[in-house]
């Protein structure tokens, strides 16, 4: 199956590139249905003048951001030497506390 999703540029370049193997992503009803196997297409956003397609390897759900940041090495997002709670932090500049705790998170493992 194939999953169209937005990307911002500043996550779009790492995926692209090979250093950020995880994407994240609240666990909503649009995500559940995301399984191994299955084709991601990022456009690059505000922009979307590029795509770029991904295989998902893995999926792992956490009920919060910092569970699955101390489960998982930072490096696996293109965090590297970044506090769990600096990368809390800015994940919350994308979602709120409000969407986490209803929907909880996911972790999508991918390959390009």
């Amino acid at each position: 199956m194939i999953h169209h999703m937005g990307l911002y540029g500043e996550y779009f370049k790492p995926i692209k590139d090979g250093k950020k193997k995880i994407e994240v992503r609240l666990n909503d009803e649009k995500r559940r249905g995301i399984k191994a196997g299955d084709t991601i297409v990022f456009t690059k956003v505000p922009e979307q003048d590029e795509t770029l397609e991904v295989e998902v390897t893995d999926l792992k759900t956490y009920p919060t951001f910092q569970e699955m940041y101390v489960d998982i090495p930072s490096e696996d997002f293109d965090c590297e030497g970044w506090t769990i709670s600096e990368m809390v932090n800015g994940t919350y500049e994308i979602y709120t506390p409000e969407q986490e705790k209803a929907w909880g998170t996911l972790a999508i493992k991918m390959k390009v």
